[in-house]
């Protein structure tokens, strides 16, 4: 029997602010032997101690995790009991992946798919904050609003939850709201200690006001003009589920009482199609739920490094010019800034609007001295993502929705969850598990589990492991640290790959897939044999953040990557061609440069 690990994108932290993540990665270990495989990461890490690597763990690949759904209407099912599932959901986001952890440590049969790659949607194009939502609190004190008070209070605890759960995907990150009013101290800093006061025991570090000095010894490029300070805050599956990217539901399956048990499904990497039986489905889809959401874009922008200086502080501007909120955060050592918030129309791939990226820029600007304002040119990327908002009739505008989730059950039992925030994944994906067991009469054999379920990569992490990593192999601090803080202890894994060949080097071999980032090849390889990487899309894009920081950085590189790709998939000069195709159109969605949307792989 196989247990999936899954985890979110490698990239998420807290502070205020990845699996995907939120992207959902999944790992595989059969279930007799869960004990051996805890007890070998200690085995490992002597074996390292002692400067032996150790042999890569052979993982189940994603045909056979396709294998396993085909048989879910078999009586040779391999994986369970009997031949159906307990649940179906489908959706590979955030919200779904979540469910799907938290049923499977319940101890219940689970499938989920995705039609595209996991948090190929929403949770991949996030602001990466893991916050409490300072905003949402003033709006609950200004208008009494019992829901953003709720959803305060659920988000704050959640975000202590996903520190302890994820230590390396997340860290404290202090956040600067800089002050041009006497009047704003005294008003913000009250208000963000009542922030903290709800977070009791779980709050991160008390708010404190910082002198003019201080200010622009962190944010040099801040105007200085009747700047009188600042107040700083802080913010920031080994369990039996069954999963597959890249297969899309193509009808639901009804029975004679017209109730949902499963769905017909299809692998859109080669076209097959068959039933998926399962007791109960769960849409968790996102934008794509129904039409009980309103969507909204939010678009950001990567900037050279230089505007977070330090890497150590996040700002954010709390008076917009049209009310909404702008944070710029250090990020994968660039500075992302954003978000905008507006009505969108519901797309796979969203594009940024140029308006909204120079709204950004006009917003940001504001607050630079003239010899540092940002040119459109500094613009090294530009996405959107498109928020599942619950439809609130009386809301004026989308910034005035609520970020609570609903869970629907229709005639057919069919649940949907949708809505919420990416702070609050694990209890809505708690609170739709608890639905399902209620509805489909499902037996569990544990309670809830997430709370305190270790994603995978946190058992031996420590802050100081890239300092092991460096002494051990060699390597680049820049790398160590990446390897260290993407991967947790799996970064031991990334590193028998560069050794697999018999190669004995010290330092260890390395190539970066880019000469400006830390990513090498080795996490190429890594991503198509244990992360069910099956397309260049899926390696730039959510397992490394290549795409998302420099579109341009990785067209050049994907020449690269194809080659890699290639040996590992055995692609035809055709595939290769049409991979290359794919990927660029897919770059121009992050932001690249119209004088390169035309080039080809013959001329890369």
């Amino acid at each position: 029997m196989f247990r999936t690990i899954s985890k979110f994108h490698r990239t998420a932290f807290i502070s205020l602010g990845t699996i995907t993540t939120a992207s959902a990665l999944s790992y595989y270990i059969y279930a007799d032997q869960s004990k051996k495989f805890y007890n070998s990461r200690f085995l490992m890490s002597q074996a390292y101690a002692d400067a032996k690597i150790s042999p890569l763990r052979i993982l189940p690949s994603r045909d056979e995790m396709i294998n396993n759904l085909k048989c879910s209407n078999k009586n040779n099912f391999q994986n369970q009991n009997n031949e159906e599932f307990d649940l179906l959901i489908i959706g590979g986001g955030a919200t779904g992946t979540g469910a799907a952890l938290d049923a499977a440590t319940r101890g219940l049969k689970v499938a989920l798919v995705e039609r595209d790659d996991f948090a190929s949607g929403t949770s991949s194009r996030s602001t990466k904050l893991i916050h409490g939502g300072v905003r949402y609190l003033e709006k609950a004190i200004y208008h009494l609003d019992y829901e953003q008070y709720k959803l305060v209070r659920e988000a704050l605890h959640e975000r202590a939850t996903f520190l302890n759960i994820a230590p390396y995907l997340s860290h404290q990150l202090p956040i600067m709201l800089p002050l041009y009013r006497w009047w704003e101290v005294p008003y913000y800093w009250v208000g963000l200690n009542v922030y903290n006061f709800l977070a009791g025991k779980e709050a991160m570090g008390n708010s404190y006001y910082v002198s003019r000095d201080k200010v622009l010894e962190e944010f040099p490029w801040l105007k200085k003009d009747n700047l009188v300070g600042a107040i700083v805050y802080y913010d920031a599956i080994s369990h039996g589920a069954t999963v597959a990217n890249h297969v899309e539901v193509t009808h639901l399956l009804k029975n004679e009482d017209g109730k949902i048990v499963g769905a017909r499904v299809r692998d859109n990497l080669n076209g097959d199609e068959w039933d998926i039986k399962s007791k109960g489905v769960i849409n968790a889809t996102g934008v794509f739920a129904d039409n009980m959401i309103m969507p909204a874009s939010g678009v950001h922008i990567i900037l050279p490094n230089y505007y977070s200086l330090s890497g150590k502080m996040g700002m954010l501007d709390k008076a917009t010019s049209d009310g909404r909120v702008l944070f710029v955060l250090p990020w994968e050592g660039n500075t992302l800034v954003g978000t905008t918030d507006s009505p969108a129309e519901v797309s796979f791939n969203p594009m940024p609007k140029e308006e909204e990226i120079v709204w950004v820029l006009n917003e940001f600007n504001k607050f630079l001295t003239p010899e540092t304002q940002v040119r459109r040119d500094d613009v090294l990327a530009a996405w959107a993502g498109i928020r599942p908002l619950v439809i609130d009739p009386e809301a004026k505008d989308t910034s005035s929705l609520v970020r609570s989730h609903m869970i629907h059950v229709n005639d057919s039992n069919l649940i949907t969850i949708t809505g919420g925030k990416w702070t609050t994944y694990r209890n809505m994906a708690k609170e739709t598990i608890d639905k399902a067991i209620e509805v489909f009469d499902l037996n569990p054999l544990y309670e809830c589990q997430t709370e305190n379920e270790k994603l995978i990569g946190s058992q031996e992490y420590s802050e100081t492991m890239f300092i092991r990593l460096i002494q051990k192999f060699g390597l680049d601090t820049e790398i160590a640290k990446h390897l260290a803080n993407d991967y947790g202890d799996r970064s031991w894994d990334i590193m028998k790959l560069v050794y697999q060949a018999g190669n004995k080097q010290w330092p260890a071999p390395m190539q970066r897939i880019s000469s400006h980032y830390p990513y090498i090849d080795a996490e190429i390889r890594y991503a198509i044999r244990q992360e069910f990487a099956c397309t260049v899309v899926d390696v730039i894009a959510r397992r490394t953040r290549l795409a998302f920081l420099n579109p341009q950085a990785t067209l050049e590189s994907l020449p690269h990557i194809i080659e890699i790709m290639s040996e590992e998939l055995n692609w035809t000069p055709e595939k290769k061609k049409k991979e290359y195709e794919e990927a660029v159109e897919f770059l121009k969605t992050m932001g690249l440069p119209k004088s390169d949307e035309n080039l080809s792989l013959a001329n890369a």
